[in-house]
């Protein structure tokens, strides 16, 4: 059956929000067994799949808890861990009780094990490290057993303490002897001093981060285990803590205090999954995708050690006021690390709008449009979205002469399923665009049902590992519809799931406790007109170019719990009627490839990421660190010239840009930079080359792009 897209929206919000609103009384005077009852019960009436609350459940909420408070196997010993087993297969029935009796047990022992641990790092710290020793240590924690007793718990903080102190000693020793030492108390003149400062420097840090932890409430901690609990239902469902939920609020209305990245927890840091435009870590360009914060100071203070900190709080660390300046100590992609200062700043969305450039090559012209995400003001649609501007960016490219058509979504994490909608019916007279599932419901199917085309020329979609939900959309429908081809990465994220955010509030008649914060719900699944859901599979490159991801583990399926793939009936839907001979254009474009001497080094570079990657064993030798650090940063060297490449494509901005530039030189040097590395782009050159191939087809088929109104 085929809805209006506004309607159906509106009746599913209202349906997920209405589950509340039952004759099922919530009334516990215990604020946290309140909680876990309502968080629950929107899982069970609300969720697209909810989970059986059984012994495998318990399992699995009893093994991720752990893992989340003590992931480098620091605190607890085998002991507890075998005291807490016999919760192992009773939480599924704690929780239909209301009761949270392993969560407390857990955390008083916590806290126990915490300030033994205070006394333990002092301990270790006060005896010099050998680093002459022959030893090493393994940082695939998940894969280490809990020591036996505090003995063994003693030797396991000495070897993370010493590989902690091993890139300080480095740093301290190659300073011996040199000039450019700052003030004479910084001064190290042997190596047994420069030891001795290292450790010095440890301690300083982890009395830092004990102290940050001592400032966590156990309403804190209680928030970690109601997110272990929702997190087995499926990786986006999540519980927001009202605190943590204004700053969701805050992240939509587009402002940002704090370096412009997005982070993930790590066991070993905090990982940069993203990186906004415009923001610190963007203009700087020292930091990219894929490296690991493992330190945060303040502005020349003593660093603190994050790893193993909760991702909430090593961004309280990170984040601060305008102006402000955060030191960084990051374990690159690579393997290495480095120390990268930034100074804090507001960081305005207006780079994740969409933008457009002339590419020139010859007598040819033909535009690109960047698009970072599907975005939407939802409380005033005729706002700016991502589907206006697009439409708009299209126009002014078809006056400037373009020939064909570039829609970029590389790292496009999606956003608004309207956008999507309309943005796909500029590229296709009418028809269906997307088929949506709702729990225990039949499919909706969203149309475009505009026939006017504002494109119908030559179309390729540009994607990677990180294009995902709305970007997958757009890039499945244009796939089916064979009216665009699709460049890049083997499949893209495979996120096929919507989410909701649901107040708990409005779940309550009456209130004694304040705000309750919020859970954001997995309520829908997104398939393709062609009936194949996008989940986990993603959607699969017409010609597929390796990137220096190719063979790391990005996306839903490295998710935890993420939902499965399936198929549901196809929409009924007619194929472009058109001019694309895929079977050609794939084949030209892979004989270019396989020539290309910068596809072969990308593809080398990606081998070593994996193999740099898989490397969990750290040599604690002094020596040979120093040897493997220096064949990383020899071969890291080698792959810099990737950033050499020429294109010889030339990019301009289009002629409103030009005068806007005359009044904002920062928008100039935003604009200036994009096409400094659109040029050096080997996939955007790639997808001109094809761009040429379909203009050639297009003209022996008779078409000619136009607007039809």
């Amino acid at each position: 059956m085929k809805r209006n897209l506004a309607y159906v929206l509106l009746l599913m919000l209202a349906a997920v929000a209405s589950c509340s609103f039952t004759n099922k009384s919530f009334e516990n005077d215990d604020k946290d067994k309140l909680l876990l009852d309502l968080i629950t019960y929107v899982l069970e009436k609300g969720h697209y799949e909810p989970k059986a609350l059984n012994d495998d459940f318990s399992v699995h909420v009893f093994e991720d808890f752990i893992d989340v408070i003590d992931p480098t196997k620091r605190y607890f010993i085998a002991s507890d861990i075998a005291e807490f087993e016999k919760y192992k297969y009773q939480i599924d029935d704690e929780i239909k009780n209301t009761d949270i009796t392993f969560f407390n047990i857990v955390y008083e022992r916590l806290m126990e094990r915490m300030d033994d641990a205070k006394g333990i790092y002092k301990e270790v710290l006060e005896t010099p490290f050998d680093y002459s020793e022959n030893e090493s240590i393994s940082i695939k924690y998940d894969e280490e057993p809990f020591a036996a007793n505090r003995e063994e718990l003693k030797e396991r903080w000495r070897k993370q303490l010493k590989y902690a102190t091993l890139g300080t000693y480095d740093s301290k020793v190659s300073k011996i002897g040199k000039e450019e030492v700052e003030n004479e108390k910084d001064e190290i003149k042997t190596p047994k001093e420069a030891e001795e400062a290292s450790r010095k420097s440890t301690e300083t840090t982890l009395d830092e981060f004990f102290d940050f932890v001592g400032d966590l409430e156990r309403k804190d901690w209680f928030v970690q285990y109601i997110n272990t609990i929702v997190d087995e239902f499926d990786p986006h469902t999540f519980y927001f803590a009202p605190e943590e939920k204004e700053k969701f609020d805050t992240s939509m209305s587009g402002k940002f205090e704090g370096i412009g990245a997005r982070l993930q927890k790590k066991s070993e840091g905090a990982k940069i999954v993203e990186i906004i435009s415009g923001g610190p870590v963007w203009r700087d360009q020292r930091l990219e995708v894929g490296d690991e914060i493992i330190k945060v100071g303040q502005n020349g203070e003593e660093p603190i050690n994050i790893v193993g900190m909760r991702l909430d709080d090593a961004i309280k660390l990170i984040k601060g006021a305008q102006g402000t300046i955060v030191d960084l100590t990051v374990r690159k992609v690579d393997g290495s690390l480095d120390v990268v200062s930034l100074t804090r700043d507001v960081v305005e969305l207006e780079e994740s709008y969409a933008k457009s450039a002339n590419i020139i090559k010859g007598d040819e012209k033909f535009g690109i449009i960047n698009l970072p995400k599907f975005y939407v003001d939802f409380n005033d649609y005729s706002e700016r979205n991502a589907a206006t501007d697009v439409a708009k960016e299209v126009d002014r490219l078809k006056e400037e002469g373009m020939e064909g058509l570039i829609l970029d979504l590389r790292d496009n994490g999606g956003g608004s399923l309207k956008t999507v909608v309309e943005m796909a019916g500029l590229f296709i007279e009418d028809g269906p665009i997307v088929q949506v599932q709702s729990k225990d419901k039949g499919k909706d199917v969203y149309d475009d049902k505009d026939e006017r085309i504002q494109w119908d020329g030559p179309l390729v979609i540009l994607v990677n590992e990180l294009s995902a939900s709305a970007s997958e959309i757009l890039a499945a429908a244009m796939q089916d519809y064979k009216r665009a081809i699709v460049i890049g990465s083997k499949q893209t994220f495979g996120k096929g799931t919507v989410q909701n955010v649901i107040p708990l509030n409005n779940m309550l008649r009456s209130n004694e406790h304040g705000d309750l914060g919020a859970i954001k719900i997995t309520t829908q699944k997104f398939y393709r007109i062609n009936g194949g859901s996008t989940q986990l599979e993603g959607v699969k490159s017409d010609i597929v170019v390796p990137d220096r991801y190719s063979y790391i583990d990005l996306g839903e399926r490295d998710q935890s719990n993420p939902l499965g793939w399936d198929k549901i009936t196809p929409a009924d839907y007619e194929p472009w009627e058109g001019y694309i001979n895929y079977e050609k254009t794939v084949a030209d474009s892979e004989k270019r490839m396989a020539t290309s001497q910068q596809i072969k080094l990308i593809e080398e570079n990606a081998k070593w990421l994996k193999a740099e990657q898989d490397e969990t064993e750290i040599s604690l030798n002094f020596e040979t660190y120093k040897e493997e650090k220096n064949k990383d940063k020899e071969q890291s060297n080698y792959f810099k010239t990737l950033t050499d490449y020429d294109s010889k494509l030339t990019f301009k901005s289009l002629g409103y840009e030009e005068q806007l530039f005359t009044k904002d030189s920062v928008l100039r040097e935003k604009r200036n930079r994009w096409h400094k590395n659109l040029a050096k782009d080997v996939y955007v050159e790639e997808a001109v080359n094809v761009l040429e191939d379909l203009k050639m087809n297009n003209i022996k088929h008779g078409k000619l792009a136009s607007v039809k109104n």
